[in-house]
């Protein structure tokens, strides 16, 4: 699941949950008040699992295997910290001196 995904995921989740206690407080509780007060438990148990959810990763997720991790020069200063040493660096182009 790719990012896009999970973010699509967890804001439908909360969508519900706040769906969930307005029409529990809103509507449900003049017909019965217990069941406006499940629909809250209910809404309650939502946000963790959206973020559980939205936070695990994928086998065709690869952010984790960033090839960075494995650069021995990672805290040393003036370090390039955007590319590891083991990727090539682009050519410069060659400024005029005019």
């Amino acid at each position: 699941m790719q990012q896009r995904n999970r973010h699509r995921y967890y804001f439908v989740m909360m969508g519900v949950c706040l769906g969930l206690f307005v029409l529990a407080w809103g509507v449900v509780r003049f017909f019965s008040v217990g069941a406006a007060i499940g629909m809250c438990v209910v809404a309650m148990v939502i946000p963790p699992l959206a973020a559980v959810f939205a936070n695990r990763r994928d086998p065709e997720d690869d952010w984790w295997e960033d090839p960075r991790w494995d650069d021995p020069d990672w805290d040393k200063p003036g370090h390039d910290r955007d590319r590891p040493d083991h990727e090539p660096r682009e050519p410069r182009e060659p400024r005029d001196s005019q």
